[in-house]
């Protein structure tokens, strides 16, 4: 039978203690075992920290920023490719999403800045995944658009940009 755990923030700080969790809990309950793991950060239990798994949470923290970048950026240049390869279909909608996707794109970037050096990589795999949506919409065929992006990222992004 598999113990329940408060671990509360009030919990925490009102009884000073918190349950013993395995690493195991990492699996069976990874809300209370992330409260634990913050819990004893704060307290200073450096050696009682579920190492392994708190290094593979951080790192992966780090990916899913990249990943949202990337994303940011394969809706907008998907939105680009659709407006210059399709002019009689532009409309508000897709203005407003490339306007959305810019600020969007530009937010996460500023809140990691460190992404700037794989910004290159991001540019050229969110471009592959962009190709591929913008043929599935647009019923083209893959070969129409160019094989690698054709735009500069700092044209990309710039609110007065959109290709003819």
């Amino acid at each position: 039978m598999q113990k329940e755990y408060n671990l509360s923030h009030t919990n925490v700080e009102r009884h000073g203690h918190l349950p013993d969790l395995l690493p195991e809990q990492y699996e069976a309950d990874f809300y209370s075992w992330t409260l634990q793991q913050a819990a004893l950060l704060k307290a200073g239990k450096f050696a009682e920290l579920d190492l392994n798994n708190l290094i593979e949470e951080v790192e992966s923290m780090g990916r899913s920023e990249q990943r949202e970048l990337e994303s940011r950026l394969t809706v907008l240049l998907l939105h680009l490719l659709k407006w210059k390869y399709q002019p009689v279909r532009r409309g508000k909608s897709w203005e407003l999403t490339i306007k959305g996707q810019r600020i969007r794109f530009a937010k996460v970037l500023k809140s990691n800045p460190g992404l700037k050096s794989r910004l290159p990589e991001i540019l050229s795999d969110a471009y592959q995944l962009a190709v591929i949506k913008a043929a599935k919409e647009t019923k083209l065929d893959e070969t129409v658009f160019p094989a690698e992006c054709p735009w500069k990222l700092e044209d990309i992004t710039h609110s007065e940009f959109y290709p003819e």
